[in-house]
C-alpha cells in the first residue's frame, strides 16, 4: 500500500511521496542508527500517537452510525449530520488530500492519493458519509500498519547497523581517554572492556580475549582470539579487558563495508519489482478514465439512468482499483528476505538476486576454502621403523622453517616448537621439489617424490596411490618415509550437499588442485561431476558450457581467484567476505562466516520471497478483478470496496513480513 502518512518514531507525522518513502527506507537506514535509546515505554507512547487521528475518526464514526441507525437522535439531520461525519473525516482524510495536492505540484497527477480523495469526497457528494469516512479510516489504519511493518523488516538490518560503536576508548601514555571511532587514526590502541564492541578494525595485544562475533557472522558461537590475530569491528568482548592495536581506518573497516553492502542492497530491484512499479504508472491513469466511462458513458445506453447510482459505481470502482497491496507488499517482500538472510549472515547485494538466486539450477563450487577448510593439515606421519620417528619430525621441522610454504606451516603446527639445538648448513630451496640441506653431516631431503628421483633415492612405493599431498623424507641417502598433508573437510559439508540435492539443484566441484584429491573430496561428499588442475581460464570454460544448455548457475568461491568465473555466473555467492575486501567487491552475495550450509538457506530465502512475492500478486489481482466487476454492475457496495483495497494490501503486508519469522 503506499503511504498515506507516515509517523517518524517521536510520533511526527511525515509527509512525503510514495517513491521518496521507500527510498528512505530502503536506502538510507543509517538515519535510524542513533534512534535505538528510545525505552519500551516511550515505543508504546509513539505507537499510540501513530493511532491517535485514526482513534479520533473512528469515535466520531461510530457515534454517527448509533444516531443514524440504532438511538436516533432529531437534530442529527441536515447539516449538522453532515458537519459530523466531515468532523470524522477531517483527521484521516485531510492528510491524504493534501498528500494529493504535493503529488500534483511535483507532476504526479495519478497518484493513490487522488483517487483516494475522489472517492472519499465522491461518496460524501452522493450522500454516502459513513462509507466515505470508512474508506479513508480503513486506510489510514491500514497505512500505519505498513508504517509498522516496514519497520520490522528494517528490525533486523538496524540490528546490525548498531553494532558499530560511535565512540571508543584509546590509551595514550597509560591513560585512557574516549575518542570518536571515526577520528582513530592506524597504530592507536583501543581498551575494550567486557561487553564492548570494537569500532575498528584491529590486531590483539592481549594474550587471549574471546568475542561475540554474531553481529558479522551470524555465529552466536564465542569465537577465542589469540595475541596477533586480527579482530574485527563489531565484534563484542566477552570476558577480560583486552588491547587491540588499530589496523584499518574507521571508514575501511570490514563492518563498515557490510553496512554500505546492506544499505545499498534495495536499490537493486528485482525484475517483479520494477515491473509493477510501471504497471502502477500506466495502471492509474486508465482507472481513472475508466471510471469516469462508468458514470457517464451508461447515459447513452440504459434508459432509466441515475447519475447519482453510476457515480457510485464509479467511486467504488476508483477505491478497488488503488493499486496498494502491490506497490508496497512487494517491495516490503524483497525488503523482508534481505533482513531475513542478513539474520542468517548471508549478505544480497540486491532484491534482484533473490529473484536469480530462487531459480538456480546448477550450484558451481570451488573446493579449497568453499567445501574445506583452506588450511592444510597433516594427517599421517609414516616413518621407517629404523629410524627414530620424534628425531626424523625434528629435523624436518627445522629445515621446514626456512620455507614459507603451507606445506612447512602444516608440519610446523604438527611438530610443535623447533628444536634450536639442531645445526643446518648448506640449506637449499630446490624449485618445485623442496628443500635439502645437511644435519649432523648426513644430507636430509625433504619435499616431494620428484626431488627423491633426482637424487637416486629408491622408496618403494606408488606415490599416485595416496589421496593426499604427499612430502618425503630421506636422511643419510635413504628412504625414511613420507607426511601426508591435506586440507579438511568442513563439518556443514555434507549437511551442504545432501540439502542441495533435495532441492533439486545440480552440484560441480571445480578446482585447482590435483585430480585425485578433488575426485576423493568429491566421492566422500557425494558430488557426482568433479574437475581438478583447473586453471582459472578452465573454470570459465567448464561454466561457460553449463549456460550454454540453457541452464543457470550459481558459483561459490573466494571471490578474488574465482573473480571471472564468479563474474560470469547468473549468481556469484563469496565465502569469506570477512577476510577479503575484494569479495564483497566482486560477488552477488556474500557468506560472512565461510559455512557452505549457508548456500541452500540463501537458495530457500530466495524461493520463500519469490514465492510470497507472487502469492500477493494473485490475491490483489484476483479480488479486486471480481469486485471490480461486481462494483461495474452494480452488485458491490463501498464496503466490499474497503476490503479489496485495504483489505487485501493489509492481507500482503501480512504475508509478506511472514519471510521475518521463518527458520531456513
Amino acid at each position: 500500500m503506499k503511504h498515506q502518512h507516515k509517523y517518524d518514531e517521536n510520533g511526527k507525522q511525515l509527509c512525503c511521496t510514495l517513491e521518496e518513502k521507500i527510498n528512505t527506507s530502503e536506502s538510507h537506514l543509517d538515519e535510524d542508527e542513533h534512534d535505538h535509546d528510545h525505552n519500551h515505554s516511550e515505543e508504546n507512547g509513539n505507537l499510540i500517537k501513530m493511532f491517535v487521528p485514526a482513534i479520533i475518526s473512528l469515535v466520531v464514526l461510530l457515534f454517527a452510525i448509533a444516531f443514524d441507525n440504532y438511538f436516533p437522535q432529531a437534530w442529527f439531520t441536515g447539516w449538522l449530520r453532515i458537519c459530523w461525519y466531515t468532523i470524522a473525516y477531517i483527521p484521516v482524510g485531510f492528510p491524504v488530500i493534501k498528500e494529493a495536492f504535493e503529488s500534483i505540484k511535483k507532476g504526479e497527477i495519478f497518484s493513490e492519493f487522488l483517487l483516494m480523495s475522489i472517492a472519499t469526497i465522491g461518496a460524501f457528494a452522493v450522500g454516502e458519509y459513513p462509507e466515505g469516512v470508512a474508506v479513508m479510516l480503513f486506510y489510514a489504519v491500514g497505512e500505519v500498519f505498513q508504517t509498522l511493518a516496514v519497520k520490522r523488516a528494517k528490525a533486523n538490518i538496524k540490528t546490525l547497523l548498531d553494532q558499530r560503536p560511535d565512540q571508543v576508548t584509546i590509551l595514550e601514555n597509560n591513560e585512557t581517554k574516549i575518542v570518536k571511532a571515526e577520528e582513530v587514526k592506524i597504530g592507536a590502541v583501543i581498551q575494550l572492556r567486557p561487553g564492548e564492541k570494537l569500532g575498528l578494525d584491529g590486531e590483539l595485544l592481549s594474550g587471549t580475549a574471546s568475542f561475540n562475533t554474531a553481529a558479522l557472522t551470524g555465529e552466536s558461537k564465542p569465537d577465542t582470539k589469540v595475541k596477533g590475530e586480527v579482530i574485527l569491528a563489531g565484534m563484542i568482548n566477552l570476558n577480560t579487558v583486552a588491547q587491540v592495536k588499530v589496523t584499518t581506518a574507521y571508514t575501511d573497516s570490514k563492518l563498515s563495508k557490510i553496512l554500505e553492502l546492506v544499505q545499498n542492497a534495495t536499490t537493486q530491484k528485482a525484475p517483479t519489482e520494477l515491473f509493477i512499479r510501471k504497471f502502477a504508472k500506466i495502471y492509474t491513469p486508465i482507472v481513472v478514465l475508466l471510471a469516469v466511462v462508468i458514470c457517464f458513458v451508461p447515459y447513452f445506453f440504459v434508459a432509466d439512468y441515475i447519475f447519482n447510482q453510476w457515480l457510485y459505481r464509479a467511486l467504488i470502482f476508483l477505491v478497488v482499483s488503488c493499486p496498494c497491496a502491490l506497490v508496497i507488499s512487494i517491495p516490503l517482500g524483497y525488503f523482508g528476505g534481505i533482513g531475513a538472510a542478513s539474520r542468517n549472515g548471508i549478505l544480497f547485494k540486491g532484491s534482484n538476486f533473490l529473484d536469480s538466486i530462487a531459480d538456480i539450477q546448477n550450484v558451481v563450487m570451488d573446493k579449497t576454502g568453499t567445501m574445506t577448510e583452506g588450511v592444510f593439515k597433516v594427517q599421517e606421519v609414516t616413518i621407517n621403523p629404523d629410524f627414530e620417528t620424534s628425531e626424523i619430525l625434528q629435523m624436518v621441522n627445522a629445515l621446514e622453517s626456512k620455507s614459507t610454504h603451507p606445506v612447512a606451516t602444516a608440519i610446523h603446527d604438527y611438530v610443535g616448537k623447533i628444536d634450536s639445538s639442531i645445526e643446518l648448513k648448506n640449506v637449499e630451496e630446490i624449485s618445485g621439489q623442496g628443500l635439502k640441506a645437511n644435519v649432523k653431516n648426513k644430507e636430509l631431503l625433504v619435499g616431494n617424490f620428484k626431488l627423491m628421483d633426482q637424487f637416486g633415492i629408491s622408496y618403494g612405493i606408488n606415490p599416485a596411490s595416496i589421496v593426499y599431498t604427499l612430502i618425503a623424507i630421506a636422511y643419510d641417502k635413504k628412504f625414511v618415509g613420507y607426511i601426508t598433508i591435506a586440507d579438511s573437510i568442513k563439518e556443514d559439508a555434507q549437511s551442504t550437499i545432501d540439502k542441495l540435492k533435495i532441492l533439486g539443484v545440480k552440484i560441480t566441484m571445480l578446482s585447482g588442485d590435483k585430480i585425485n584429491v578433488v575426485q576423493f573430496v568429491a566421492q566422500k561428499l557425494g558430488i557426482a561431476n568433479a574437475f581438478g588442475d583447473l586453471l582459472p581460464e578452465d573454470k570459465v570454460k567448464l561454466v561457460n558450457e553449463i549456460r550454454a544448455k540453457n541452464e543457470t548457475v550459481c558459483f561459490v568461491g573466494d571471490g578474488v581467484n574465482d573473480a571471472p568465473v564468479i563474474a560470469l555466473s547468473d549468481v556469484g555467492i563469496a565465502m569469506g567476505g570477512l577476510g577479503s575486501d575484494a569479495t564483497i567487491e566482486t560477488a552477488d552475495v556474500v557468506i560472512q562466516d565461510d559455512k557452505p550450509s549457508k548456500i541452500p538457506i540463501a537458495i530457500n530465502i530466495g524461493k520463500q520471497t519469490k514465492k510470497i512475492v507472487w502469492q500477493n500478486i494473485t490475491m490483489a489481482f484476483l479480488v479486486k478483478g471480481i469486485v471490480l466487476v461486481l462494483g461495474a454492475g452494480g452488485l458491490a457496495t463501498m464496503w466490499e470496496a474497503v476490503f479489496a483495497d485495504v483489505g487485501v494490501a493489509l492481507l500482503a503486508i501480512l504475508n509478506a513480513v511472514r519471510i521475518q519469522r521463518m527458520k531456513f
